[in-house]
């Protein structure tokens, strides 16, 4: 994995009993003319990408974090092919895509249950939303982290918001592109500045790296009071999903011999699948 210091910053982004399986690659990525069929007939290549649902609406028990992890990347590959068709023109291969990634997205276990878990709550069936929460939880557990955070420490508010990047992402390599924004906002009475970060950046394998680096984007930015500061930044990843969180050093410069602080940035996911946070 390669640190954070070594990448350019970005100044701005946006953003039944059915299975499915993909079959066999061509050029590294899924041959959508084939790759969705029905689990009586899969593709001597085949892997299961889908659950299948209970009577409840739920989850089937034979789901892993692994196995969530393969789905991830078979969906990045067709959201990659997906793009590579579109600027080929080549609008029918494109089309069959597409209603490939509809089809995933309407079986895939971790967005059906995140729909499930909205609906109940809304419903006020708050039991069922938290046996789906507790589903969601044993069979994809970074998808419970949103890909945002908020946190406020001695009135220093940090906000962040990550997005997945496809054009820089190469899945069939194991290369997942994820780019984040940060707002900083002084709310206190007094400036600061900020002099260091550290990153605790975690994929889904577990592997945990901790990043050290002066200032942000090559700046010690001075924060005055009731003003803020904005800066994009990126991460690359081996796997589609992870997490990360850390702290800034800050230092009050109202007054000399000020001690330095720090500084939180909450926890927040690395997904391709996303989640329904709105940006800040």
């Amino acid at each position: 994995m390669h640190t954070l210091s070594s990448l350019k910053v970005f100044t701005e982004f946006s953003t039944c009993r059915r299975r499915y399986v993909p079959c066999k690659l061509r050029n590294g990525v899924a041959n959508t003319s084939k790759s969705w069929s029905c689990i009586g007939g899969i593709g001597r290549t085949g892997k299961i990408v889908a659950s299948t649902s209970d009577r409840n609406g739920g989850v089937e028990e034979n789901q892993s974090p692994k196995s969530f992890l393969s789905r991830s990347q078979t969906y990045a590959l067709l959201k990659q092919q997906l793009e590579v068709a579109a600027k080929s023109e080549d609008y029918k291969e494109a089309a069959r895509i597409r209603d490939s990634l509809k089809l995933f997205e309407e079986e895939e276990p971790v967005l059906r249950l995140r729909r499930l878990i909205k609906q109940a709550i809304a419903e006020e069936r708050f039991e069922d939303a938290a046996r789906y929460r507790d589903e969601l939880k044993e069979i994809a557990p970074h998808s419970l982290l949103k890909c945002s955070s908020d946190a406020t420490t001695l009135g220093i508010r940090v906000q962040v918001r990550s997005v997945y990047i496809e054009g820089r992402s190469q899945p069939s390599k194991g290369q997942y592109f994820f780019a984040y924004r940060i707002r900083i906002t002084n709310n206190s009475d007094r400036p600061v500045q900020l002099l260091r970060r550290h990153w605790i950046i975690t994929d889904a394998n577990g592997k945990t790296e901790n990043v050290w680096g002066i200032g942000v984007i090559g700046e010690q930015p001075v924060i005055l009071p009731k003003t803020g500061f904005e800066y994009s930044s990126a991460c690359p990843l081996t796997t589609p999903s992870g997490r990360m969180e850390g702290d800034f050093e800050m230092k009050h410069i109202d007054r000399v011999g000020s001690q330095t602080f720090n500084v939180a940035i909450a926890p927040f996911s690395l997904a391709i699948l996303g989640d329904d946070s709105n940006t800040f």
